[in-house]
């Protein structure tokens, strides 16, 4: 038994003692000698030959305790956590070893921090409004709109000034008190004026010029850039090779030949207003279901560890960087363009994190209270639908994904519909 005992201290704080056998303890430093000996030199002996008890009764019989205590440590918490019935959610913290020695074992003291308790308000029979599910002409239009913005070409224009909207192909050198600093050249870079993707009052200088015209752009840096030049005036020295305008495609029927199955735009327009429809469909459920369930997390009473939001927030970071990878590009660098540190960036995940945390609190809360259950059947077809969205075989998704987590997900999922089927729509 690795558990002395259990004592809660404070709001989702719990003090443990937890004791390992002076047997398993002097096994560990047995382990903790085999693992270090090859690198012990004692005189007398060749590197790696002297047995545990001369190293010890020369270096003192603690020589492998750290090692031992680390160990036997992992094991010994965990054992002692289970023993408790504590749900932790974050790694212990405070450790106090208040004895260790091959004779007495070891005993030690720590906190945990355990899922936080939960007060359910009301949650059943709630109001929320239900957004539009139709597509309107409006919609129809806008969609439209953008796939012949997505099927325009840029045809050079002459004789004029570039306008805001044009792509103007440009050299540019910037200085910090007549000083080029570094990352601030380039040549022949096509910048869309009014992309906003140059520094704030930069695109709108273009603007005005034509061809062969050399200008200044006169700039400040913003405040959260880059330290270096955060909040610094900075000069572009620029000069504009070729203006390109947009030219959008006619809209008729060939339009609608090139960019669709359709041989008509009326069918184009009928097809954009069943699939803009099935958006907004879902969309609004969405939107509907988070509705309900930010009225619930205002219901409940819950005080939730900070450690929480803090490992989701992680968590959200870790994935963004993941999916920046699969296009080729570092978190540090991608973090270096938009001149934020990780803190700064970090934040910017912080409310988010907060909204699901609470969120999946309140819906395990659910899921406990009604007593909701999950069937070999439906953990079956829940494998089978992740099978067959990642084309892959069945029995390979069972090995990749716990049983555990999606047969919480679905009973999260069963939860929501208890809520949304009682629900009523403003």
């Amino acid at each position: 038994m690795a558990l002395k005992s259990s004592n809660k201290v404070d709001t989702n704080t719990y003090e443990i003692e937890v004791t390992v056998t002076s047997e398993v303890f002097t096994e560990a430093c047995k382990s903790a000698y085999m693992k270090q000996r090859k690198s012990i030199q004692i005189p007398g002996f060749r590197k790696g030959k002297a047995t545990q008890g001369m190293i010890e009764k020369v270096y003192g019989e603690g020589t492998f305790y750290e090692e031992a205590l680390e160990i036997v440590y992992p094991d010994a918490v965990m054992q002692a956590i289970d023993e408790a019935q504590l749900r932790t959610v974050d790694s212990p913290y405070d450790l106090d070893v208040t004895a260790m020695s091959k004779s007495e074992g070891v005993e030690m003291k720590m906190k945990v921090t355990v899922y936080p308790e939960v007060k359910l308000g009301e949650y059943k029979g709630l109001s929320a409004t239900m957004l539009p599910t139709e597509a309107t002409d409006e919609d129809v239009d806008a969609e439209i709109s953008n796939i012949r913005e997505r099927n325009s070409r840029l045809v050079t224009v002459e004789d004029r000034e570039a306008q805001m909207g044009d792509t103007a192909e440009i050299d540019f050198e910037g200085f910090v008190d007549d000083v080029a600093f570094d990352g601030g050249k380039g040549e022949n870079y096509p910048l869309e004026l009014g992309s906003n993707s140059f520094i704030p009052g930069f695109e709108e200088q273009v603007a005005g010029h034509k061809s062969g015209d050399e200008f200044d752009v006169n700039v400040t840096f913003p405040e959260e850039y880059d330290e270096k030049l955060a909040g610094k005036d900075a000069v572009f020295k620029c000069k504009i090779h070729e203006i390109k305008t947009k030219e959008l495609p006619e809209l008729d029927d060939e339009f609608a030949k090139d960019v669709s199955e359709f041989d008509t735009l009326d069918e184009l327009k009928a097809d954009t207003k069943k699939q803009l429809s099935e958006k907004k469909e879902a969309d609004a459920k969405v939107d509907f279901e988070n509705q309900l369930i930010e009225q619930i997390i205002e219901n409940m009473e819950c005080e939730v560890p900070e450690c929480m939001f803090d490992k989701r927030t992680d968590e959200m970071v870790q994935d963004y960087s993941y999916r920046l990878q699969m296009q080729g590009i570092d978190l540090n660098t991608y973090l270096s363009y938009l001149g934020q540190d990780m803190d700064s960036f970090k934040a910017t995940f912080k409310e988010s994190a907060e909204k699901q945390v609470k969120a999946n609190i309140a819906l395990e809360a659910i899921v406990e209270a009604e007593n909701i259950e999950v069937s070999d059947e439906e953990l079956d077809k829940e494998f089978e639908k992740l099978a067959e969205q990642y084309q892959m075989d069945v029995e390979q998704i069972k090995k990749a994904v716990s049983s555990d987590q999606i047969a919480a997900d679905v009973k999260k999922n069963k939860a929501v519909a208890i809520i949304v089927d009682s629900a009523v729509k403003a």
